[in-house]
């Protein structure tokens, strides 16, 4: 069963990004390099509870 989540910025706390992942297979929180408008570069984003 996927879920959409939010993804939020550890550097700035911005909160840009929607996605989905499946609870099963990754129950712990996600954390992805996206790129951010504030920095102006890629950062780590992680999942929000």
């Amino acid at each position: 069963m996927r879920q959409t989540i939010i993804l939020e910025c550890v550097e700035t706390g911005e909160r840009l990004y929607l996605t989905s992942k499946n609870k099963r297979n990754t129950p712990e929180r996600l954390e992805l390099k996206k790129y951010s408008p504030k920095l102006r570069r890629k950062a780590i984003f992680r999942e929000t509870k």
